[in-house]
């Protein structure tokens, strides 16, 4: 049966299939997907997003922080967005994709799914039994699942995927490693670059800088002196936001993907698609991230800036064939896709979700 499937993103990041978020990746492939299957695809986000659907934008906040009168506006903002899509359409279901879930009004009569992109303690805990029996959670991984509250109900999880790029050889490693993603206290690249300096090794850092106080700060004070040239050590680089073609060049050239995180990782697009690019991973034992790099296969985890440095001096002996392989049969974007299509058309014709998972 064909849809009407209403995805609302979290509002200070654009969709596109380039963002540096996650969530706003996932979303934008989704989307895409429902487009080519024929269904209709809204998408509530804002401007200078990139949908194959219909977009609802909204101008985000030029500053953002944590009860600031921006973040109230653009809240206001979304709801009506929001109310505009609900109010012009025919929807048979949203999918939430946001932190603020919480915040927006829905409608009760259409069935809802909330993606948990983000770790589960950064949701507002008093949500989960309010929302339980109107909303269906999803899960990433299988370690964010163990970490689903009891009072939230059932959860499905349907794991994160990414594309698999076409190479016409196996790229030989290159003289830099690279870090990817959001530059912020949680994500620790400067980690990263003092693992590069005591490896000897170039570390290039592509991402985004958002505008929070406490991420500007972050950069200005713990990444940007470490960027300063200094005779006989690796100089290391901050690109900015990468596009889709100069990220895949950069990942299939690097010698390895680094990922320092101290967050709670639910998931991880970058070393997927790290692997999906023939390139070995070496990252901190957060989260999920266990679930994704096969330590002593496709990658290291360490614990330490000290180890991370230990692991980049020998990720010669790992094979990039055996990385690329181990995504395709680990993270295919179409196994994503098709557990997210199975789960919209159960939901929509109000079916028990547990008998799809069963």
């Amino acid at each position: 049966m064909l849809l009407t499937v209403l995805s609302v993103a979290f509002p200070f990041a654009p969709v596109r299939t380039d963002a540096v978020g996650g969530a706003e990746q996932i979303l934008s492939r989704l989307d895409q997907a429902l487009v080519r299957a024929g269904h209709s695809s809204l998408v509530v986000a804002c401007e200078g997003s990139q949908v194959a659907g219909k977009l609802f934008s909204f101008p985000p906040p030029v500053r953002l922080g944590a009860g600031s009168s921006e973040e109230a506006a653009c809240r206001r903002a979304v709801q009506y967005a929001i109310d505009r899509a609900l109010g012009s359409n025919r929807v048979d279901l949203l999918h939430m994709h946001g932190l603020d879930f919480d915040r927006y009004s829905l409608p009760e009569e259409i069935p809802v799914v909330l993606t948990l992109h983000l770790p589960i303690a950064w949701y507002p805990p008093e949500a989960w039994a309010r929302f339980a029996s109107r909303v269906q959670f999803c899960c990433v991984s299988q370690a964010q699942r163990r970490t689903f509250p009891a009072e939230a109900g059932d959860c499905v999880v349907i794991p994160n995927g990414v594309p698999l790029p076409g190479l016409d050889r196996e790229s030989p490693a290159g003289d830099y490693a690279l870090v990817l993603g959001r530059v912020c206290l949680e994500k620790n690249a400067h980690a990263a670059f003092r693992a590069g300096t005591l490896a000897g090794v170039r570390v290039l850092l592509g991402g985004e800088v958002f505008p929070y106080p406490e991420h500007q700060q972050y950069f200005r004070e713990q990444v940007a002196p470490l960027l300063e040239e200094r005779p006989g050590l690796p100089h290391h680089a901050f690109l900015g936001p990468l596009s889709p073609s100069r990220k895949q060049r950069l990942l299939a050239g690097a010698r390895c993907l680094l990922h320092p995180t101290r967050a709670p990782e639910t998931s991880s697009l970058v070393a997927m698609e790290a692997l999906a690019a023939g390139t070995p991973v070496i990252a901190f034992r957060s989260g999920a991230l266990p679930e994704i790099v096969e330590d002593g296969v496709t990658g290291f985890l360490v614990n330490t800036a000290e180890e991370m440095a230990e692991a980049i001096r020998k990720i010669g002996s790992l094979s990039r064939h055996a990385c690329r392989s181990a995504a395709q049969r680990r993270f295919p974007l179409q196994r994503m896709i098709a557990g997210y299509m199975d789960l919209y058309q159960t939901m929509a014709r109000r079916e028990p979700v547990e008998a799809l998972y069963a």
